[in-house]
């Protein structure tokens, strides 16, 4: 039985190419990404047939080496790159076409990694920001932020352009979590944070998932990101090369060797 599989057949349904886990995780289909080309230039296609499935409650990871496509795919579900051809659906609803507010109003948040927070305003401002969707009082849901996030609790008053860069991140996490997202995308969450802080920011995707949050989580710390995925996606040259259980690409010989900077696996 092969630990890994190659990309996915872009005619193949992709429910049908890989198993959700067990972990708090239903067989009900959330997100499905299918052969999707998109670039930023008219022309130039970075994504070159991607595909890409959730199921509610699960943790999937993107990973792959720099220029793979991994924050591309991500921005193109949540409509912020052009899609040329392919079908993305959330549900029974075609994304593909629509704008990011649109699709904030159907339930999916995104955190891209730099950029994420309103430095001159306060925590709780930026909080409130994240908010400006919903309607009615707010209160439950920002005080159910601060317990998730006590650090943000003891900061609220502070300008958010005064956070250490940890801190900041779990801002523009605590903002993208204040419309209480079915899905949540998560762009290079680790990127330059000290191994702790790396650590602290993975204990918190796990917290948020556990709550039954599905979440598509792009990183270039593949170790740590494929320990905690229930699924993860291996992209290379704009394709989903390889996908499978977290654990299972993490210890897939091929994988370690090309991806995760392993040569002579198992030595």
């Amino acid at each position: 039985m092969l630990i890994a599989s190659k990309a996915i057949n872009p005619n193949m349904n992709a429910s049908q190419s890989a198993e959700p886990t067990d972990r708090q995780v239903s067989d009900q289909l959330i997100l499905e990404a299918r052969n999707i080309f998109a670039g930023y230039v008219d022309g130039v296609d970075i994504l070159q047939g991607a595909n890409l499935s959730v199921y509610e409650g699960e943790l999937v990871t993107v990973i792959g080496s720099n220029g793979a496509g991994k924050s591309t795919l991500a921005k193109a579900i949540f409509g912020l790159v052009p899609v040329r051809s392919g079908e993305i659906l959330f549900g029974d609803r075609p994304l593909v076409g629509l704008s990011p507010e649109q699709i904030v109003r159907y339930g999916i948040s995104y955190v891209p990694q730099i950029a994420n927070v309103f430095p001159s305003l306060s925590v709780s401002d930026n909080l409130d920001m994240g908010a400006y969707t919903r309607e009615g009082n707010i209160t439950a849901v920002k005080d159910k932020i601060y317990t998730t996030f006590p650090v943000l609790a003891k900061r609220r008053n502070q300008r958010a352009g005064t956070l250490s860069g940890g801190e900041r991140q779990m801002l523009a996490m605590g903002r993208a979590m204040m419309l209480e997202p079915k899905l949540l995308i998560l762009d290079e969450p680790s990127a330059a944070l000290s191994p702790i802080l790396v650590q602290d920011i993975f204990n918190l995707i796990q917290q948020i998932n556990q709550t039954g949050t599905s979440i598509i989580l792009v990183e270039q710390n593949a170790r740590k990101a494929l320990a905690i995925a229930d699924r993860g996606y291996v992209m290379h040259l704009g394709k989903d090369e390889f996908t499978g259980k977290g654990t299972d690409l993490l210890s897939d010989p091929e994988v370690a060797e090309l991806y995760l900077g392993v040569g002579h696996f198992g030595k």
